[in-house]
């Protein structure tokens, strides 16, 4: 057997993965277990801390101690990073944060009794991020794409995977860098940066290309794989916005602009990238790569046929990356990813155990997918908690707050249940076998990774999940692998003609994803929601349209 633990600490998004004999057997964010979004703030000297309880965990989930581990990939090689002189007072905090690197097998053993800090190998962080796609799309051969904000060195990676076999082709060294272009747009409008991007491109939708033409200039492709960004402020396009400061349609203009312009790029690299390849697939990580929005652009003017994304595109997915990388590397054959529920799960038993101590009326249904096809039909929310949670920032259904799509009023429901931005649009699930009929891009979609346009008639149908820009992000369900929600949206079609229902988040604004019983009891404590699925249990709010409908079934009986 070998047993490798993957390990990312250095930026942000701490997370750990362990993969057996090649496989992948969990993997999860430190957030999920210390209730604090993003595990750590963004900053340089937060490189020490290590995601511990996501590292225990994912040990106890293998049923492994540290001991047992033949190796842990730490997805950073200090080997890389550009320190000058050597010095680690020299270059603002960047010595600091590759000592604190080199010294990490030390801390890893510290946090990890009986660890062998001998066994600590440095990856790459973009070749982590590389892996991460390749190793687990299934897809070979494939051309890869990495772009985010910055690794040791570089913000970017291209190359290509023959035979489990990556060989680079491009990179681009810093400061130039897509991503952190986007984070100091994320800034300049009042949000965090490494966390609220997603914001700025739901904001981007409300915008016009009034900044395009003097984008090209600043941000370019060379034609050689790689780009450059010049030195700017966004002031000379629209005036700095303070934390909760109310936007203007300039600042909208302004995040259209940056966001065709990044978009414009991707296609000239991949383009590229194609043309040294001839590869039918392309493989995309790095924290670019969550912009569903461009991934669209991509599929739509690429040359490529098929574009498969990490779910956990972002920093945590390095921790999944390194370990995949070292286990082909010692010899495994790496198996595919076959699902992004990779995080706790819990049995009956533990969570009933959990509605006993709460002290609350619950009941259980002869199917928990039906019931809560009833409460959704009858315009209810329901946080909706089952298996195993998911590996990244996207609620796949395991995580879920879920909501009928064709009341035009819940997106603004949804928003207010969250504490979030009214500007932020919710998704949808659809069967997988009828999404054909009712979206038009890219499918399947099982990962809510792209954008997608709809059919004649159906945005008028299902107007909670039409964005203002009329597309939505959706996400496809199959059978095969979501037993559960397939069958809760085959309920809700019978009752209502529509095989989709809207899907967001299980958490509300600033907290992350619920993973636990515990964090769905008190999100269901706190938020105005009708019902909470808890497994094959279901706890209805006494006041809710889920109460009054059950009542009703009840009396006409």
């Amino acid at each position: 057997m070998t047993a490798i633990l993957g390990v990312n600490a250095v930026f942000h998004d701490p997370a750990a993965a362990l993969v057996v004999d090649g496989r992948i057997v969990a993997a999860s964010e430190e957030e999920r277990f210390s209730r604090r979004k993003h595990g750590k703030d963004p900053v340089p000297f937060s490189t020490w801390e290590l995601p511990e309880q996501a590292m225990r965990w994912c040990l106890e989930a293998g049923g492994l101690e540290p001991a047992d581990l033949d190796a842990v990939a730490y997805s950073y090689d200090p080997a890389l990073a550009q320190v000058p002189s050597g010095d680690v007072m020299a270059g603002k905090w960047e010595g600091l944060r590759t000592l604190f690197v080199e010294r990490a097998p030390h801390f890893l053993a510290t946090a990890l009794p009986g660890l062998d800090p001998a066994r600590v190998r440095h990856v790459g962080h973009h070749l982590s991020h590389a892996a991460s796609a390749y190793a687990a799309a299934g897809r070979d051969p494939c051309s890869v794409l990495v772009l985010d904000g910055r690794g040791e060195g570089a913000s970017h990676l291209a190359g290509r995977a023959v035979g489990g076999r990556f060989t680079p082709l491009a990179a681009q060294a810093l400061p130039h860098s897509l991503g952190l272009l986007y984070e100091e747009l994320t800034a300049h409008l009042g949000f965090r940066r490494s966390s609220d991007e997603y914001k700025v491109m739901a904001m981007a939708s409300y915008g016009r290309p009034a900044d395009l033409e003097a984008l090209r200039e600043l941000v370019a492709a060379d034609g050689r794989g790689g780009f450059s960004v010049a030195a700017f402020d966004y002031s000379r396009f629209a005036p700095a916005l303070r934390p909760g400061e109310e936007w203007t349609p300039r600042h909208a203009d302004l995040a259209h602009s940056v966001q065709a312009r990044v978009e414009e790029v991707l296609v000239e690299l991949a383009t590229w990238l194609h043309a040294q390849t001839g590869d039918a697939d392309l493989v995309m990580a790095g924290g670019v790569a969550l912009n569903c929005v461009a991934n669209s652009r991509l599929w739509a003017e690429s040359p490529f046929e098929r574009i498969w994304v990490q779910p956990a595109a972002g920093d945590s997915g390095t921790a999944l990356g390194a370990a995949l990388w070292l286990a082909r590397e010692l010899g495994d054959e790496v198996a595919p990813m076959a699902t992004a529920a990779l995080g706790r799960g819990f049995s009956d038993d533990e969570l009933e155990g959990w509605l006993l101590t709460a002290d609350l009326e619950y009941e259980r249904p002869d199917d928990i997918a039906d019931a809560v096809a009833e409460v959704l039909a009858g315009d209810g929310v329901v946080a909706w908690f089952q298996g195993r949670s998911e590996f990244g920032p996207r609620a796949l259904g395991h995580r879920s707050l879920l909501a009928d799509p064709r009341s035009v009023t819940n997106t603004e429901k949804l928003n207010d249940v969250k504490g979030r931005e009214q500007f932020r649009p919710v998704a949808p699930m659809v069967l997988a076998e009828r999404a054909a009929e009712i979206f038009d891009g890219p499918l399947p979609s099982p990962y809510m990774l792209f954008t997608h346009g709809l059919r004649p008639g159906w945005a008028e149908r299902i107007p909670a999940v039409v964005h203002v820009d009329g597309t939505a992000r959706i996400q496809t369900v199959h059978a095969e692998t979501e037993p559960l929600v397939a069958r809760m949206l085959e309920a809700f079609d019978a009752r209502t003609g529509v095989p989709v229902v809207v899907n967001t988040s299980l958490n509300t604004a600033g907290r992350p994803m619920v993973d636990d019983p515990r964090d769905a009891l008190e999100c269901f404590g706190s938020a105005p929601v009708d019902a909470l699925a808890l497994g094959p249990f279901l706890v209805r709010r006494p006041t809710s349209p889920a109460a009054r409908g059950r009542a009703a079934v009840e009396v006409s009986v």
